[in-house]
């Protein structure tokens, strides 16, 4: 395990311009993610959950406060020197599946590669060890109109996990799923953050939340609670 967090938010506070006035989305929040931790991130719409995580994932900056992301200071960095944090060491999972509906899964996994420093002639093994990974080893040559919305997902988190990023994040991953297929869908991601990978999650559903072990509710642009869950344990699943 690393010395260091991997999230480290100092004092983080975010404003955003409407009209004349000045609405801050954070107001001095300090929260420490470490190497292997599950954390849900939850909140009503406006509590700034959703700003904390753009921040986290380097898709933007903080507008006072520092956030050191694997000890780099990201917070006075531009658009460019940001990407390139982002490729280096996150990876993106949303709600809508993102997939290019041309391109096979394999050449879907791909896609992260081509803005990295691995060489082309690795991109399909790294790319068909991922889809096995996730449970797809027999769909890799499948369009995303030939999977079903669970399989596109394994697909995305596929994607996000083929540049071995040391944060995975994950917005409403089940948001588009029915109930069974989000719970085959979470007991993944709790099998990856078996296997060591630290997983950061925004939900609104109290039982997707359940599968974390680190619940960190915002509201009204403040951290009002962190607490540890004691259902999020490997050893527990959520019945159907």
């Amino acid at each position: 395990m690393a010395d260091e967090p991997i999230i480290d938010a100092r004092q983080v506070r975010k404003a955003y311009e409407m009209s004349a006035n000045k609405v801050w989305a954070l107001k001095g929040v300090d929260v420490t993610i470490e190497p292997g931790e599950f954390v849900a991130v939850m909140g009503p719409s406006g509590s700034g959950k959703s700003t904390f995580m753009n921040l986290a994932g380097c898709l933007d900056r903080p507008t006072e406060g520092t956030l050191l992301l694997n000890g780099e200071d990201v917070s006075q960095l531009d658009a460019e020197a940001l990407s390139k944090l982002r490729n280096r060491y996150l990876g993106f999972v949303f709600q809508q599946f993102n997939l290019l509906p041309r391109t096979d899964a394999v050449e879907n996994v791909c896609l992260p590669l081509l803005y990295s420093d691995v060489p082309e002639k690795e991109w399909r093994d790294r790319a068909c060890a991922r889809l096995e990974q996730v449970g797809l080893g027999d769909r890799m040559d499948h369009h995303p109109a030939q999977l079903s919305g669970g399989q596109q997902q394994r697909v995305a988190i596929a994607r996000a996990l083929v540049n071995d990023p040391i944060l995975l994040l994950a917005d409403e991953p089940t948001g588009a799923l029915d109930t069974h297929t989000g719970q085959e869908i979470m007991e993944l991601f709790q099998s990856l953050n078996d296997d060591g990978k630290t997983i950061v999650l925004v939900t609104h559903e109290p039982e997707i939340a359940e599968y974390a072990k680190r619940h960190l509710v915002f509201r009204d642009g403040e951290l009002v609670s962190d607490d540890a869950s004691p259902a999020g344990s490997s050893d527990q699943r959520m019945q159907a």
